[in-house]
C-alpha cells in the first residue's frame, strides 16, 4: 500500500558506483534515494554529471555513508509499511521552484512598513526620547514609543515557568513593556517604532530620533550577576536571580562520595549561541476596526503557542487574534516566541487602522533574537575502584539575558532534570540550579533546549573519569548502562524510560566507527606530525510530551479521493507535508502524493502542541494515523448506506470500499462527492526517550591547532522510522550545529560595556561545508511503548551527541601531550595555546 514508485533492484549506482535497489522511476525521471538531492526533478543531470566523475573521487564527495539498518523490535512489530525507505520529500520542488511563501513575500493591500530605533548601550536610564524630527521625515505615519506601549499595557508577556523552586520559591518574572520604558538593559532592545509608506523611509527616520541616556553599571557574566554588590536589572528580581531549585538527593550523594575511591570534576562553560535561521525574523499585522480582530503573519513553529503568548501579552482575546503562516525558513526554537516587535505593530496598526509590516536585518538578528545555551556547570562524578558509577552532582547557572521569554528559564529547569542520570544506571543524584539575569539578549529554547547540555556534562565526565583510572571510554559506559531486561526504567529523578538498547547502540557504532583499528590510525597520524583522537558520547533524551491538552489533525477528504489534512504543528524544513502525508497515505493504503498538508490554518480551529522537542512525530505524527483510521471507521457506514449494504457487509483497501455481499463498490472520492466526508483526529502522548551513540575521530595540526573531523558516526534509537530520507536530513543539520558550537560559535560581550562583540558573521563563526566530511548514519531501533506507531523523535539528536562526541575526541588527541580539559569553543587559537603551553610544561 502506499507505493511510492518503481524499484529497479540491482541497478548500478552512479553515485556510489556499487549495486543499489534504491533507484526509482518518478514523473518519467530517475530518483536515487539513497542521498538527498534537491529535488527528483535534478536527478537525472545530477546522474549524469557524476558518471563522469572517478569511482574514487565519487566516495569522496558522498559526504554521507549508509549503514546497514539494524532493528531489535519485537517482531511482532513491522517497520512502517511505506516509511522507513528514502521516500522523496513531498514539498521540495514547490520550494526549490520559488513557489514557497515566506516572510518577504507576505503582502497585504495598503501595507506600511516599520523599523526600530535599538538601544545602543547595554543598561542606562532612559532621560528623554525626542521624536520631532522623525515624525516630520517623508513618508512617516506614526511614531510609536515606550510610553505609547506601557499605555496600550502591553507589559507582561507569558511566563510558562510555573512551578514552585528551591523552599517553594516562586519565579521572578520581569515586566518587559515591547518598547523600552523608563530604562533600556542590553544593547538592540526596542526603544521606539516608525511607521512609514516604504520600509527604506521608516529606517530613515528612526534614526532620526534622539534619545539621552543616563548610564548604569553592566553585568554580563552570570556569576557576576549573582554576587554580592552587582548592578540590579529589575526591582522585583532581588541579586539577578530570576529562580532557584533543587533536584535529587542530597543527603545519599554526599554519603555516596564520602565512600568513592575516586572523583572527576570539570567546569563547563556551554557558550551562548546564536540560532540564525536563514529567514529573518518578520511580522505582518492587520486590524479589523468593525470586529477588534487582528490577522498576524508570522514564521512560527506553531499557531497556538504564538496565540497565547500574544493574548498573554496583550489581553487581546483569543478569538481576536488570527495568527496565520505557511513555510517558514527554519526554527531551532526561536520560532516559539511573541517578540516585542510583533507585538508593537499592533499598536501601530490598530492606530493608523492599515496594516504594518516588519522585517529584521541580519545585524537585528544577532543583537534581538533570542540567544541559545549560556549554560555554566560545575559538576561531578563519584566512581568506585572498578570504575561503577555512585553519583553525578553539579551545579548549573543559565544566563538568561535581561529578561524571560516565556520557553527560556523551563529549558534548563525541566529538561535536564528528566534526563539527569543520562543512560547510566548512576544511583544517586542532586544538583542545583538558578537562573541569573544579565545585560544581554534574553535566552530562550535552542536546538536540544539544555538536553545537549546535560549530555555533554555527563559525557565528559564519562571519558575524563575513563581516562584518570586507565578504563577504556567504552568499556567503562559498558559497565554503567541501564541493562536492557530494567525497562520500563525509573530514574532517580522520577523519569520512566520506556524502551532501549544502550549495548546494542554502542556495539554497533563501535563496530561501524571501526574503534579496534584506531590505534594503527593514530600511528599514522603521528608519522605525518597530526595528533589524532577518538571520543564518543551515549546519550538519551527525553522528547514527545507537550503543553497542550491534545493534538488534533483533521481530514478532509474531496470529490476527486484527494484529502487535505491540517495541523497546527508547524514545519520549519523537518518535511511535515511528506512524513504525515505517509502516515495517512499507509493507513489509507493510498500514495501520499494524493495528500495536501496545510499548516497554520487558524479557522480550522484545531488544538496542538507547536512543532519543537522532537515532539510532533509522536503528537500530531501519530494522531495522523489515528484520523486515518477514525476516517475509515466514520465512512463505513456512509459508505454502506450508498450500497444499501449494512456497515457489518462493507470492507475498505486502498482508497475503495466494497461489498463482500455483491460486486458493488465506491471510493472514497465518490462518497464524499455524495456527503461531506471530514474527520477529526485526536491523541495525548507523553514523554519517550530517543536515544543514540556517536563516535567522532579527528586529526590536529599541532603547529596550528587547526582541527578536522575525519570520521563521525551515528548510531541511533528513534523508535520506527518512518522516512530516512528525512531523519538522516534532520541529523546532519543537529550534528552540524555541534560542530558549529564546538569549535567556533560563541556570542561574546565586553565584559565592561555590554556591547556586543560577535554582532556579525565575519566575527560569528557558522558551520561551513568544509567542515563537514563524511557522517555515517545508521538505527539500532527499539519499538517505543508511547506511541502507537512506535516513533520517538529525532531532530535534536544530533546535537545532543556531538557536542560530547566532538569534545571528547579533541581531549583524547591533546592528552598524551598533558594539556588539561579545555572547554568550547575548541578554536584553533584555543588548542594551539594549549598545545604551546604543554610543550613548555605549564
Amino acid at each position: 500500500m502506499g507505493q511510492q514508485g518503481v524499484f529497479f533492484h540491482g541497478r548500478r549506482c552512479g553515485f556510489y558506483d556499487m549495486d543499489c535497489d534504491r533507484c526509482i522511476v518518478r514523473d518519467g525521471g530517475y530518483r536515487c534515494n539513497t542521498v538527498v538531492i534537491l529535488s527528483r526533478a535534478f536527478f537525472r543531470a545530477f546522474c549524469v554529471m557524476l558518471e563522469a566523475i572517478p569511482t574514487e573521487e565519487r566516495a569522496s564527495r558522498s559526504g554521507v555513508q549508509h549503514a546497514v539498518r539494524g532493528t531489535v523490535m519485537d517482531q511482532h512489530h513491522h517497520l512502517f509499511d511505506v516509511g522507513g525507505a528514502h521516500v522523496a520529500r513531498l514539498e521540495d520542488l514547490r520550494l526549490i521552484k520559488g513557489e514557497g511563501c515566506y516572510a518577504a513575500d507576505w503582502k497585504l493591500p495598503n501595507q506600511a512598513h516599520a523599523a526600530f530605533l535599538r538601544a545602543d548601550r547595554a543598561h542606562a536610564k532612559i532621560v528623554s526620547v525626542n521624536t520631532e524630527a522623525a515624525r516630520k521625515a517623508k513618508g512617516v505615519l506614526g511614531v510609536y514609543t515606550g510610553t505609547d506601549a506601557f499605555s496600550a499595557g502591553y507589559v507582561k508577556p507569558l511566563s510558562m515557568l510555573t512551578f514552585a523552586g528551591k523552599d517553594g520559591m516562586k519565579a521572578r518574572i520581569p515586566d518587559r513593556v515591547v518598547l523600552a520604558h523608563g530604562r533600556v538593559r542590553f544593547v538592540g532592545e526596542t526603544v521606539a517604532m516608525v511607521v512609514a509608506e516604504t520600509a527604506l523611509q521608516a529606517q530613515d527616520a528612526a534614526e532620526l530620533i534622539e534619545v539621552e541616556y543616563e548610564e548604569l553599571p553592566v553585568v554580563v557574566a552570570p556569576e557576576s550577576a549573582l554576587a554580592d554588590g552587582a548592578p540590579q536589572l529589575h526591582d522585583n528580581v532581588p541579586g539577578n536571580l530570576a529562580f532557584e531549585q533543587e533536584a535529587g538527593d542530597a543527603a545519599a550523594v554526599a554519603a555516596a562520595f564520602a565512600k568513592a575511591a575516586h572523583v572527576t570534576k570539570l567546569k563547563l562553560d556551554c557558550t551562548r549561541v546564536a540560532p540564525s535561521p536563514m529567514e529573518p525574523r518578520a511580522c505582518l499585522v492587520g486590524y479589523d476596526a468593525g470586529s477588534g480582530a487582528y490577522t498576524i503573519h508570522v514564521p512560527v513553529q506553531g499557531i497556538n503557542m504564538m496565540r497565547m503568548q500574544i493574548a498573554t501579552y496583550t489581553g487581546v482575546p483569543d478569538d481576536k487574534l488570527i495568527i496565520k503562516a505557511r513555510d517558514v525558513g527554519g526554527g531551532f526554537g526561536q520560532r516559539s516566541i511573541a517578540y516585542t516587535e510583533y507585538v508593537a505593530l499592533m499598536i501601530a496598526a490598530k492606530a493608523l487602522n492599515r496594516p504594518v509590516k516588519w522585517v529584521a536585518t541580519r545585524s537585528e538578528a544577532f543583537m534581538s533574537d533570542s540567544h541559545g545555551r549560556a549554560n555554566y556547570i560545575t559538576a561531578e562524578l563519584a566512581l568506585d575502584k572498578d570504575g561503577t558509577f555512585l553519583a553525578m552532582k553539579l551545579d548549573w547557572i543559565a544566563d538568561l539575558g535581561a529578561y524571560l521569554h516565556p520557553a527560556g528559564p523551563v529549558s534548563p529547569m525541566r529538561n535536564p532534570v528528566t534526563c539527569l542520570n543520562g543512560v547510566y544506571k548512576t544511583p544517586a543524584l542532586f544538583g542545583r540550579w538558578r537562573v541569573a539575569l544579565t545585560n544581554t539578549v534574553p535566552v530562550s529554547a535552542y536546538r536540544g533546549a539544555a538536553r545537549p547540555e546535560i549530555a555533554y556534562t555527563i559525557e565528559r565526565l564519562v571519558d575524563e573519569s575513563a581516562a584518570q583510572m586507565n578504563i577504556d571510554p567504552a568499556e567503562l559506559r559498558r559497565r554503567n548502562f541501564i541493562p536492557p531486561q530494567a525497562f520500563p526504567y525509573k530514574t532517580p529523578t522520577g523519569s520512566v524510560y520506556d524502551i532501549a538498547d544502550f549495548p546494542g547502540v554502542l556495539a554497533k557504532a563501535l563496530k561501524l566507527a571501526d574503534v579496534a583499528g584506531f590505534a594503527k590510525r593514530r600511528a599514522d597520524s603521528e608519522k605525518r606530525g597530526l595528533l589524532r583522537g577518538q571520543g564518543m558520547a551515549t546519550v538519551i533524551e527525553n522528547s514527545g510530551a507537550g503543553m497542550f491538552p491534545k493534538d488534533e489533525i483533521r481530514l478532509e477528504v474531496a470529490a476527486d479521493g484527494n484529502i487535505t489534512a491540517y495541523s497546527v504543528s508547524h514545519s520549519q524544513g523537518q518535511g511535515h507535508e511528506t512524513t504525515f502525508a505517509q502516515i495517512i497515505g499507509d493507513g489509507l493504503g493510498i500514495p501520499a502524493e494524493r495528500i495536501k498538508l496545510r499548516q497554520g490554518i487558524a479557522e480550522q480551529g484545531l488544538i496542538g502542541n507547536h512543532t519543537g522537542g522532537s515532539r510532533t512525530i509522536v503528537g500530531a505524527g501519530t494522531v495522523c494515523s489515528i484520523a486515518a483510521k477514525k476516517l475509515i471507521e466514520h465512512a463505513t457506514p456512509l459508505a454502506a448506506e450508498q450500497m444499501g449494504v449494512e456497515p457489518s457487509q462493507v470492507t475498505y483497501a486502498n482508497g475503495v470500499f466494497q461489498s463482500t455481499e455483491s460486486e458493488r463498490k465506491i471510493t472514497l472520492g465518490e462518497l464524499a462527492a455524495k456527503k461531506p466526508l471530514t474527520v477529526t483526529g485526536e491523541g495525548k502522548f507523553g514523554s519517550t526517550f530517543p536515544n543514540g551513540c556517536h563516535i567522532a575521530e579527528v586529526e590536529i595540526d599541532p603547529q596550528t591547532g587547526v582541527t578536522d573531523v575525519v570520521s563521525y558516526v551515528t548510531v541511533d534509537d528513534c523508535g520506527t522510522v518512518i522516512n530516512h530520507t528525512i531523519v538522516e536530513g534532520q541529523m546532519h543539520g543537529a550534528v552540524a550545529q555541534g560542530w558549529g558550537q564546538i569549535f567556533g560559535e560563541n556570542i561574546v560581550y565586553d565584559p565592561e560595556t555590554g556591547q556586543l562583540l560577535t554582532g556579525s558573521f565575519a566575527d560569528y563563526p557558522m558551520p561551513k561545508a568544509g567542515w563537514i566530511r563524511d557522517i555515517t548514519i545508521a538505527d539500532h531501533t527499539t519499538f517505543g511503548t508511547i506511541s502507537p506507531l512506535g516513533v520517538k523523535g529525532m531532530g535534536e539528536s544530533g546535537c545532543t551527541a556531538s557536542l560530547g562526541a566532538l569534545a571528547n575526541a579533541v581531549m583524547n588527541a591533546l592528552r598524551p601531550l598533558g594539556v588539561p580539559p579545555l572547554d568550547m569553543p575548541l578554536t584553533a587559537h584555543k588548542l594551539w595555546q594549549a598545545i604551546a603551553a604543554a610543550k613548555k610544561g605549564h
